[in-house]
């Protein structure tokens, strides 16, 4: 079995900070790429960020210059800093990675239970 456990988030004012955490544990034998999404009402999910293996990112327009993904492989876990935030960044953040399970497996893609983060004007 595969987990992803998700911590951090909460209420945070407009312009402040908060980081996100996604650890993975389980059978694990390599984890390709990870990422962060997030759902907020009357929205259709939306990719935020997410990092390779080798620590190539990609992030959306919106957070671009405010958030940075970053991750530990010897903990296989990941990272969002969440810097100047604002209120239309109130959404449930998820996290996703692909994983091996074990030599010569597919990659599979799992999914964190979310946390929500909201940010007060």
């Amino acid at each position: 079995q595969v987990q992803l456990v998700e911590s951090g988030g909460g209420l945070v004012q407009a312009g402040g900070s908060t980081r996100l955490s996604c650890a993975a544990s389980g059978t694990i034998f390599s984890i390709n790429v990870m990422g962060w999404y997030r759902l907020s009402p009357g929205k259709q999910r939306e990719l935020v960020a997410d990092i390779s293996s080798g620590g190539r990112t990609n992030y959306a327009d919106s957070v671009k210059g405010r958030f940075t993904i970053s991750r530990d492989n010897t903990k296989n876990t990941m990272y969002l800093q969440m810097n100047s935030l604002k209120p239309e960044d109130t959404a449930v953040y998820y996290c996703n990675a692909k994983i091996q399970r074990y030599s010569g497996d597919y990659y599979l893609s799992y999914w964190g239970q979310g946390t929500q983060v909201t940010v007060s004007s």
